[in-house]
């Protein structure tokens, strides 16, 4: 199974889901993380606060980072850059690894489903 790399921005712990403010874009990713593991994805996050040697070992990661790491976080598969800047949703995340995710995204239905029509609603 390919390996995901995951390069976050410096965040107070390894996952960024503590605090008194928890983004949860960064609890979407935790799951999402821990559906790809439980697939078989080996999985490696680098925090720039707490593993900066880690960014600093890798060549494309120090290119495209930016100069402040406006371009974290970083998502490579296999060597790969496959998102940079933003945090994926977990289809397309899976997407990369050949997986289905079983979430799938609510629309908005075109028509209402009730009618109006007493007993309806």
């Amino acid at each position: 199974m390919k390996t995901l790399q995951i390069f976050d921005p410096a965040m107070c712990c390894s996952t960024g889901v503590c605090g008194p403010s928890v983004d949860q874009t960064l609890v979407k990713l935790a799951a999402d993380v821990a559906f790809l593991k439980s697939k078989g994805v080996t999985v490696e996050r680098f925090n720039l606060a707490h593993q900066p040697e880690a960014f600093t070992a890798n060549h494309l990661v120090i290119a495209e980072m930016g100069a402040a790491a406006e371009h974290l976080p970083i998502f490579m598969v296999d060597g790969e850059i496959r998102a940079k800047g933003t945090y994926p949703h977990r289809n397309e995340m899976a997407a990369w690894f050949g997986l289905t995710a079983g979430v799938s995204e609510l629309k908005m239905a075109a028509q209402p489903c009730c009618s109006g029509e007493e007993g309806c609603c």
